[in-house]
């Protein structure tokens, strides 16, 4: 049996420059390893804001390294540099708007410049790529809306099956849970 892999892409010219230390993508992985009962392992990269370098990350993390999932951390506001959601747009086959759609919703609960970001998901192959902003609160709060949904994506992708630690977090899949509840 192979261990599942997980794609963790800090998006940040500062970070890969060593100017700032890569919080975003470690709060990543912590939240990761809180949700995750399955065993799995991350692919890690920190990159800076450079398209073409950004979707050769997503395609080789998808295609070659075989991850089920990749989140990225940062790149989703209006800035000339800010350009993941369209390095995965330009990478992925299927767009999921729906996951951009419900955490900008969440977002807004807590600042109004929410409406300025840009995250988006969409799916190349067996993964499922998800962009988040670039702050440990936000990612969480972001990964706390949407993760709901990710485990039964991937199902029907074809990827590895996640299992959650419902202490944490509870996981919609049809015929497994009574209702959508998110977050205990």
């Amino acid at each position: 049996m192979t261990m599942t892999k997980i794609g963790i892409v800090n998006i940040s010219d500062r970070a890969s420059a060593g100017v700032y230390e890569d919080i975003p993508g470690k709060a990543a992985v912590a939240l990761l390893r809180e949700y995750l009962k399955t065993p799995w392992e991350p692919e890690y990269a920190v990159i800076p804001d450079e398209q073409p370098l950004i979707e050769k990350t997503l395609v080789d993390f998808a295609e070659n390294r075989g991850c089920c999932l990749i989140v990225t951390t940062g790149g989703t506001g209006p800035a000339p540099r800010d350009v993941t959601p369209e390095a995965t747009e330009a990478v992925c086959e299927k767009m999921l708007p729906g996951f951009g759609e419900l955490m900008r919703t969440t977002s807004l609960r807590y600042v109004p410049t929410a409406i300025l970001s840009r995250q988006t998901a969409g799916t190349r192959g067996r993964c499922l790529i998800l962009n988040l902003p670039g702050k440990p609160k936000a990612i969480r709060e972001c990964m706390d809306a949407v993760f709901p949904a990710i485990p039964y994506c991937i199902d029907l992708i074809g990827g590895d099956y996640l299992e959650t630690n419902e202490s944490a977090i509870k996981v919609f899949r049809p015929g497994q849970s009574p209702a959508i509840e998110g977050k205990k």
